[in-house]
């Protein structure tokens, strides 16, 4: 009967040591968890400030291609008009200093 009592006493401490073995590990595991789910989840917050940063610099992207779009629908449709009014305006140039030639020209020959 002692021994028996010896061995269930035996028995009962290796289980209780075995269950303390496991509890710790078992809250080892858990901080371990929850210190790698709060990387994760700052892991998460920051990708989420990084995606709405990309997202407002695509916008401001979209904008200013709609903007340069803009321009050169302008200038493309205004090429032949101005183009003609630069033609015209070298055009007078030229007359212009033609007639200073001349004028310049005669004045010399009066002298």
């Amino acid at each position: 009967a002692i021994q028996a009592e010896k061995d269930a006493q035996s028995a009962y401490e290796s289980f209780v040591k075995d269950t303390n073995d496991s509890i710790t590990a078992k809250q080892d595991s858990i901080t371990d968890k929850s210190d790698t789910k709060a990387k994760k989840e700052g892991e998460r917050t920051d990708s989420k400030k990084d995606l709405e940063n990309m997202m407002i610099e695509l916008e401001e992207l979209a904008n200013e291609s709609s903007d340069l779009h803009k321009a050169c629908d302008f200038t493309l449709k205004n090429f032949d008009v101005r183009q003609s009014a630069r033609d015209e305006e070298v055009e007078g140039l030229r007359e212009a200093k033609a007639a200073l030639s001349g004028a310049q020209l005669t004045f010399m020959q009066k002298k």
